[in-house]
C-alpha cells in the first residue's frame, strides 16, 4: 500500500508548486494573487509496511534561512489580505475597550498579607502586589511592565514564605513554558542574588526555613526534585528524586512535580505517567526528620491521585475504582487501598478538584457540565454548597487549612472573573475584586442544550447570544471546542466571544467526548482509536446549528487551538463543507510525527504513537496532513502559530499551510498568522494580544458575516 501526499512526484530534488489561476477572493470584496509557491523537496519514507511521501518536510527546520524567508512570505500575504479588512481597525478598537480593565489573580494569605497580581487597565503586565488585611491598600513588590522593552516578558507567583518575607517568582518571555526563578526580599524589595535558569519547572517551593528551594526542573533525560541552599552555585544542588528509586527508573515520559504540605511537615513528590497521566505514584519526605528518606504514599496503581494534606494525613482525589472519582483517606506508612477511608464516595457527577480551608473540604466537579462545588466536614459529612450567579466556570476554594479566609473565582460568557472571598465561619462570599468591564451583561444570555452525535451519544452544548436573538438560518456564528485530555469547557468569559455576540450573532461551544465533563468514562471515548469519536461528535453541533435555524454553512466559523487545532484539521479535511471559516491555532496536524518534536512524546498517551504498529492505523486515518486530498474545496482557513509555542511546535502550521494552499482547488483564501513572539502560554502583552486577537476576528468576521 502506498500513501502519497504529492500530487506528481518531480524528476528534481526541489520543485516549485505551480502557479494557480485565477485570484483569491475573500469576503466582502477582498482580493489576493495566488498564495506564494512553497518548495517541495519530497521525503520518503516506509512506516510499517506503508510508505508515506512528505513534500515540505524542509519547514520543520525553524531556522533555516530558507524557513525564516518562507515565513516572512507567508506573513506579507497574510498582511495583503488583513489590510483589506475595512472593520478590523474597530475590531482591535472594541477588544481594548473590554480587554483594557484592572484585573486581579486569587491571592494568596500569608498572616494578614495577601500577594497577587494585578494589572492596571493602561498596563500591558500584570504586576506582583501585596496587600495587608482584606480592605488595604496594594503595593507593588514586582513591576512586570519594566522588565522588557517589548513588554511581552510575564511574570507568576510561585511561593512565598510563611512569615511574607519571601516571594519566589517566575518571569516568562512571550509565550513560552518556560521560565526564571528569582527570589524577592519582601521587606527591602529587593533581590536575592539567587536565581534559576530558564527552564520548565514542576514546583518551586521555598523550604520551611527559607534557606533553600526546592524544585522539579524538566532536563533532556527527564524531571527531577532538587534543592538550591540559597546563596550557593544551582549547579551543585543536591538530587532529592528523580533519575531512579529502588530500581524503577524514570524518564521523559515520568513528569515529577513536587509541594510541600501547609503544615511544612512533608515534601510530597507526585510522578505522572504521561498527559493526561494513566498512573500517578505519590512519594513523600518527612522535613521535621533531617535523615529522613524519601517513601511511597501510594505506588504503582494504573490510575490517577491528586493529594491535599490535612495534619498527618493526606485526601487524595482518585478514579481508582471510581470513573468519576472519589475522595479518600491516607496515611504515609500504610498504602494497602483496602486501607483507605473513603471520605467522599463517587457518584454520578464528577469530582475534578478539591481543597481544604478553614479545617473543611471543598469538593468541585460538574452537573452536566454546570460547576457545582460542595463543602464537607474532614470525616466527609456534606454541610453546603456555594452558590454561583449563573452558568459558569468557577475556580475551587483557595486558602490556608488554618485560615477562615477563601477565594475562589467565578466567571461566565457574559461575565468577566470575579474573583469573591469566601468566609468559612460563616459561608458568605463578598467580592474581593471585580474588572470594570465596560459590558452590558443582562443583554445577554447562557443556554445549554443537547444533541445526538453519530452513534447516538447525546451531547451537551452552550449557546450564547444576546437575549431574543431571532435564530434566521444565517446569523454569523462562532463555535470553539477541544474535546480532549481530560479538559472540561465550562462557560468562561473571552472578550473574543463577548465581542461576537455584541455584534448579533451566536457562540456555541459544545463539550465533546475526549474531555473530562463526564468522568473518565467520557475522556476514554475520546482517546486513542476512539478519536473518531471526538470528531463525530464536533461535526454533530455544527449540523445542529445548522438545523435548529441558529445559521448555515456559509455563515458558521469555527476556532480551535492546540488539541483543538487538531480538531480544526481534521474538520478541513474531512468535511471541509460545513464550515464557512476556519482558525486553527498553535495546532498538531502531522499526527505521524508529533511524538518526535518538543514535549510531543508526553502527548501518545493521549493519542497514540505512529511508532506502534497497533496504533498507526487510526492515527493515519484521521491525521489532518496526511489527509489532505488534491482538489478540495477548502473553505477561508487561517493557520495560527509563532516561534515562542515550545509546546506544540510551529511546524505543523507550517507543513500544513503550504499542502492546503497547494492543494486547494476554491479561491477562499488560505493564511498563515505567524508570531515570533507568540506562543502556546499566555504571556504576551495586552497590545500584542489585542492585535493578534483582532486579527483573528477580522478573519473569521469578514469571511462569514456578510459585512
Amino acid at each position: 500500500m502506498t500513501i502519497r501526499c504529492l500530487l506528481v512526484l518531480f524528476l528534481f530534488s526541489m520543485t516549485l508548486q505551480a502557479a494557480q489561476p485565477g485570484v483569491v477572493e475573500g469576503g466582502n470584496g477582498i482580493t489576493l494573487p495566488p498564495p506564494p509557491p512553497t518548495a517541495q523537496k519530497p521525503v520518503t519514507e516506509t512506516i510499517h509496511g506503508v510508505t508515506i511521501t512528505d513534500p515540505y518536510r524542509w519547514l520543520e527546520d525553524q531556522q533555516s534561512p530558507e524557513t525564516r524567508a518562507w515565513i516572512d512570505t507567508q506573513m506579507k500575504y497574510t498582511e495583503q489580505y488583513l489590510s483589506q479588512v475595512k472593520v478590523r481597525p474597530e475590531i482591535e478598537k472594541e477588544l481594548g475597550r473590554l480587554e483594557r480593565v484592572e484585573q486581579y489573580t486569587i491571592p494568596t494569605e500569608r498572616g494578614d498579607m495577601y500577594f497577587f497580581k494585578k494589572r492596571l487597565a493602561d498596563e500591558n503586565q500584570g504586576s506582583i502586589y501585596l496587600r495587608r488585611g482584606l480592605h488595604g491598600d496594594d503595593q507593588r513588590l514586582v513591576d512586570a511592565t519594566k522588565l522588557s522593552a517589548d513588554q511581552n516578558t510575564s511574570i507568576q507567583i510561585n511561593d512565598i514564605s510563611k512569615d511574607g518575607n519571601l516571594l519566589v517568582y517566575g518571569t516568562r518571555s512571550g509565550g513560552a513554558d518556560e521560565e526564571a526563578v528569582h527570589i524577592l526580599d519582601t521587606a527591602t524589595a529587593k533581590e536575592l542574588p539567587d536565581s534559576l535558569p530558564s527552564a520548565r519547572y514542576f514546583g518551586i517551593q521555598l523550604s520551611p526555613d527559607a534557606q533553600g528551594l526546592y524544585y522539579s526542573r524538566m532536563e533532556k533525560e527527564g524531571s527531577s526534585v532538587y534543592y538550591h541552599k540559597l546563596g550557593s552555585d544551582p549547579k551543585s544542588d543536591d538530587l532529592i528524586f528523580g533519575k531512579k528509586f529502588e530500581g524503577e527508573e524514570f524518564g521523559p515520559m515520568q513528569l515529577i512535580s513536587e509541594h510541600i504540605t501547609e503544615n511544612e511537615r512533608y515534601l510530597v513528590v507526585t510522578v505522572a505517567h504521561g498527559v493526561p497521566p494513566k498512573r500517578v505514584d505519590i512519594y513523600a519526605k518527612d522535613l521535621r526528620k533531617p535523615d529522613s528518606q524519601v517513601v511511597k504514599v501510594i505506588h504503582g496503581i494504573e490510575s490517577r491521585f491528586t493529594p491535599v494534606n490535612f495534619g498527618d494525613d493526606f485526601y487524595v482525589m482518585t478514579d481508582y475504582n471510581a470513573p468519576n472519582y472519589r475522595v479518600v483517606k491516607v496515611r504515609i506508612g500504610d498504602s494497602d487501598p483496602q486501607h483507605w477511608t473513603t471520605v467522599v464516595p463517587e457518584a454520578k457527577d464528577p469530582i475534578n478538584s478539591i481543597s481544604i480551608v478553614g479545617g473543611k473540604l471543598f469538593v468541585s466537579g460538574l452537573h452536566d457540565v454546570v460547576t457545582q462545588t460542595r463543602i464537607f466536614t474532614l470525616d466527609g459529612k456534606e454541610t453546603g454548597r456555594i452558590n454561583y450567579p449563573t452558568i459558569g466556570e468557577a475556580t475551587n476554594v483557595f486558602g490556608r487549612e488554618d485560615s477562615e479566609h477563601g477565594f475562589y473565582s467565578f466567571e461566565s460568557f457574559i461575565i468577566p472573573p470575579t474573583i469573591y472571598h469566601y468566609d468559612v465561619k460563616t459561608g458568605k462570599p463578598e467580592v474581593f475584586a471585580k474588572p470594570n468591564v465596560p459590558f452590558d451583561s443582562a443583554q445577554y444570555e447562557v443556554k445549554q442544550v443537547f444533541y445526538k452525535s453519530k452513534d447516538g451519544t447525546r451531547i451537551p452544548m452552550f449557546i450564547s447570544s444576546k437575549k431574543g436573538a431571532k435564530r434566521d438560518g444565517k446569523t454569523p456564528t462562532l463555535m470553539f471546542a477541544y474535546g480532549g485530555f481530560l479538559v472540561d469547557m465550562t462557560p468562561s468569559w473571552n472578550p473574543e466571544w463577548a465581542w461576537w455576540i455584541e455584534q448579533g450573532g451566536f457562540y456555541a461551544q459544545p463539550n465533546l467526548r475526549g474531555g473530562g465533563e463526564y468522568g473518565e468514562t467520557w475522556h476514554k471515548a475520546g482517546m486513542f482509536e476512539k478519536k473518531q469519536n471526538v470528531f463525530d461528535d464536533f461535526f454533530g453541533a455544527a449540523q445542529y446549528l445548522v438545523d435548529e435555524k441558529y445559521t448555515d454553512t456559509k455563515h458558521l466559523a469555527i476556532r480551535g487551538r492546540s488539541n483543538g487545532g487538531l480538531l480544526m484539521g481534521v474538520a478541513m479535511t474531512q468535511h471541509p463543507e460545513m464550515f464557512g471559516a476556519i482558525w486553527c491555532g498553535y495546532p498538531l496536524l502531522d499526527m505521524l510525527r508529533f511524538q518526535n518534536f518538543l514535549v510531543g512524546k508526553w502527548w501518545t498517551s493521549e493519542y497514540g504513537s505512529a511508532e506502534n504498529a497497533d496504533q498507526f492505523p487510526y492515527l493515519l486515518k484521521y491525521s489532518p496532513y496526511h489527509n489532505v486530498k488534491p482538489g478540495t474545496k477548502f473553505p477561508a482557513i487561517m493557520f495560527n502559530t509563532g516561534d515562542s509555542d515550545t509546546r506544540v511546535a510551529p511546524l505543523h502550521a507550517r507543513k500544513m499551510t503550504a499542502l492546503v494552499q497547494r492543494d486547494n482547488a476554491n479561491d477562499r483564501p488560505i493564511l498563515l498568522h505567524y508570531q515570533t513572539v507568540s506562543g502556546h502560554s499566555a504571556g504576551v502583552s495586552i497590545t500584542q494580544a489585542i492585535k493578534d486577537t483582532a486579527d483573528e476576528l477580522a478573519f473569521l468576521w469578514n469571511e462569514v458575516s456578510g459585512k
